[in-house]
């Protein structure tokens, strides 16, 4: 098999981040492409203005490429923040503020999976206040989700990168998963399996792969160590992604890496045309 075998779409979070926002879409067509997918692109708002939203669709549509993957409002990302659906008081809001304005977003582009980031912990606030604050969220998420036939992802990050993120291996986001799914009834979330991430936190991939590709409704790959392209760090991405494909993933790989001191359109070279 190997990476010729693989669907992968390029997130332009990270990716063609030199560009302005609505250039993205074309340059990422430009370089092969045919899908995307995005953090929340208005890291300072949940709640864009319509004319912003839809200068964004349009830019989508004109390239020609698919909206595959949509994150929920989530803080400041990049930045300090890790989401916002677990934090007390405004981020919380503004979460729930954002839940029908990414949902509509992602329904207007045919982009059926909707990623929601966890949240920090808060110093002087309860962890189980959290957990309990997250659930009730999430499952207005998943309920906004099932709404438009689009899936509801819960990521693992990495520890030694988002230290105050209590959602730092695989057994702890799926066992959000089927919280979140036992709350709702409605089945529709699913566990985002960054392999970047999982390794980071020392896990055994292929391990992971073989116990949780079931519940797997997405797939983010970056090397590691330096969150670069495939073949920078020493991960055997080919064959953990050949190991997916036999374990029944058929979904898409987003590319979410570090281009490095390189323009992004040249940090494809190790992907077969």
């Amino acid at each position: 098999m190997g990476f010729a075998e693989q669907r992968f779409n390029v997130n332009l979070s990270i990716l063609f981040t030199e560009l302005p926002l609505l250039e993205r879409p074309a340059a990422a067509a430009a370089a092969g492409f045919t899908a995307v997918e995005l953090w929340w692109p208005w890291t300072d708002t949940p709640t864009p203005r319509q004319h912003e939203l839809d200068a964004l669709r349009t830019a989508i549509e004109d390239a020609g490429v698919r909206l595959t993957g949509l994150n929920f409002y989530a803080g400041q990302l990049p930045g300090p923040d890790r989401g916002a659906l677990s934090v007390p008081g405004e981020e919380s809001r503004r979460f729930r503020a954002n839940i029908d304005v990414a949902a509509g977003f992602a329904q207007s582009l045919g982009c059926t999976a909707l990623n929601a980031l966890y949240g920090n912990r808060v110093d002087g606030v309860d962890p189980a206040e959290q957990d309990a604050l997250a659930l009730e969220n999430l499952a207005l998420a998943a309920r906004a989700a099932d709404r438009i036939g689009a899936t509801l992802l819960i990521e693992a990050l990495n520890r030694p990168e988002s230290p105050k993120y209590p959602l730092v291996s695989a057994p702890a986001a799926v066992g959000i998963v089927d919280k979140v799914n036992a709350a709702t009834g409605l089945g529709n979330a699913r566990f985002l399996m960054d392999l970047y991430h999982l390794s980071m936190n020392g896990e055994d991939l292929p391990s992971v792969i073989d116990r949780y590709t079931s519940q797997t409704g997405h797939v983010q790959i970056a090397d590691n160590p330096g969150r670069g392209a495939p073949g920078t760090g020493s991960l055997p991405l080919e064959d953990l992604l050949d190991r997916l494909g036999k374990a029944g993933y058929e979904g898409w790989v987003g590319l979410e890496y570090k281009p490095g001191d390189r323009p992004s359109a040249a940090a494809f070279d190790w992907l077969p045309r």
